[in-house]
């Protein structure tokens, strides 16, 4: 899904945010109105960040980088894990473990048992261990197959992360902002905006609008892998400055029942 429009968006739900009673009050930029106890955010401002968050993505894939996506609540965990696998880049769906990115020379070795593990099975050797052993490789094998199977072909730091639900994954977002590595998260109302660098405001919750999140990402992901088989690069810096982050204008009343339609 590369080109998604206002009634894309409005179709996923994605203009739906949280009760007004739990709300970030730095969110009210992206906020068009309060309606029965439910803010409803600007669509028009979700867009351009959409596609600015797009035009980053194809910029770090065009130039070889990979962007880890991180979605582990169960709204997200199929999605994430489909669409990440399907354009080739690392992504965690279970539990975040601290450290995944301050302390990845840690993780990866963790990473690489997998690795030994399946390499035993694979010569026979796994035999020279009595039962018991046997049996707590399998277990260890099947924790870290869980935890870590979707980064384990993760080489080193991703150069981005793209996060949905900044709130449930805000210890991704804190390790990868210590670290200088841009974050493209999803914001719902409950959300701070200036933790990640290319903030997406929208609904966090509902399947299909992570859906189509997820696929957009995976879809720009794809555009900037061609671009560079094709000697070209997305003419995106992946080092953006996040004081270059414009605040677009107000949609009108017009704009959004126009776009309701």
């Amino acid at each position: 899904m590369a080109n998604v429009g206002l009634k894309d968006l409005l179709e996923a739900g994605v203009h739906f945010g949280h009760q007004t009673r739990k709300w970030n009050p730095k969110m009210r930029p992206y906020i068009f109105i309060a309606r029965n106890g439910i803010y409803i955010i600007d669509l028009q401002k979700t867009l351009r960040a959409l596609n600015k968050a797009r035009d980053f993505l194809t910029g770090v894939s065009a130039k070889g980088g990979t962007v880890l996506f991180v979605g582990t609540k169960k709204q997200a965990k199929v999605a994430v894990k489909e669409l990440a696998t399907r354009c080739n880049m690392p992504y965690v769906t279970e539990r975040w473990l601290g450290g995944m990115l301050t302390n990845w020379q840690t993780i990866s070795k963790s990473v690489a048992k997998l690795d030994e593990i399946e390499n035993l099975r694979a010569t026979g050797r796994i035999e020279q261990f009595s039962k018991k052993e046997q049996l707590e490789i399998a277990r260890t094998y099947e924790k870290l197959e869980k935890n870590l199977g979707g980064i384990r072909h993760m080489k080193g730091l991703p150069a981005a992360v793209f996060v949905i639900d900044t709130v449930e994954e805000e210890t991704a977002v804190r390790e990868a902002n210590k670290l200088g590595i841009p974050v493209v998260g999803i914001v719902d109302t409950n959300s701070d905006p200036e933790m990640v660098r290319y903030p997406i405001p929208g609904n966090d919750d509902a399947i299909r609008a992570i859906s189509l999140y997820v696929s957009v990402a995976a879809a720009a992901i794809a555009e900037g892998r061609s671009s560079r088989s094709e000697g070209r690069d997305g003419g995106v810096e992946i080092q953006a400055d996040r004081a270059g982050r414009a605040a677009p204008a107000a949609v009108s009343m017009d704009d959004a029942e126009a776009a309701s339609e």
